[in-house]
């Protein structure tokens, strides 16, 4: 698999405060999707948004709120039971698009994507997408390779890391 991105944002964008976010919308990719909150499993791992839920995107609600200091991740599924969901193209996505995140307090956070990767699940970069950082980062995870019928998982993931760039 390709390394993850260097990210240095090519100008200074002053970060936000904490703030829930509400609202996920790419429109390179046809994304508009409200919020749920995801925490960890038992075993550490993240969780997932509902299954049944095609169009709703989880965010880690003990990380960084997005446009805070920090890597905050959101997480949707590319497919469910009855069909495709939120992040079906998000390996799609290109360097330069804009991800907009409309948080509890009003501001627009806008991130653009730097680099859109895919992982092998058996080699997951843990510390590079969801490693701290010291400006406002996001990171946008879905399914991504084959499905493993026995399993009953894809194979990979596909990560978008992306970096702050204004607020309004």
């Amino acid at each position: 698999m390709v390394s993850s991105p260097e990210v240095s944002p090519p100008e200074t964008v002053t970060a936000l405060p904490y703030s829930p976010p509400t609202r996920l919308s790419i429109p390179a990719i046809g994304v508009d999707a409200p919020f749920g909150e995801l925490t960890l499993d038992a075993s550490g791992a993240l969780t997932a948004p509902p299954p049944e839920e095609e169009n709703l995107v989880g965010w880690y609600r003990d990380g960084a709120a997005p446009g805070e200091n920090g890597t905050a991740v959101v997480v949707g599924h590319v497919d469910t039971t009855t069909g495709p969901a939120v992040f079906l193209l998000l390996r799609k996505l290109a360097p330069g698009s804009t991800v907009d995140v409309t948080r509890a307090d009003g501001v627009v956070a806008t991130f653009s994507v730097d680099a859109v990767r895919r992982y092998s699940k058996d080699q997951f970069p843990d510390q590079d997408v969801y490693g701290d950082s010291p400006d406002a980062q996001l990171r946008l995870i879905t399914c991504g390779g084959t499905y493993d019928k026995a399993r009953n998982d894809y194979t990979d993931n596909v990560v978008a890391f992306a970096h702050l760039v204004s607020s309004k």
